[in-house]
């Protein structure tokens, strides 16, 4: 059974590294996060709370 170089590991273990990272560097930077409607409807009624009648 054939045994594998030192360098063989290393180039393998980079290679797997920087896939491992352009793939959650796609997976983070594809995800676009939707906002909310009930936090943009509570900024508005924020908003108009601060206006004090007195």
């Amino acid at each position: 059974m054939p045994q594998m170089a030192p360098i063989g590991w290393l180039s393998l273990f980079i290679i797997f590294s920087i896939t491992f990272m352009i793939f959650n560097m796609m997976n983070y930077y594809s995800f676009i996060p939707s906002t909310p409607k009930s936090l943009l409807i509570n900024k508005s009624s924020m908003t108009n709370s601060l206006n004090w009648k007195w």
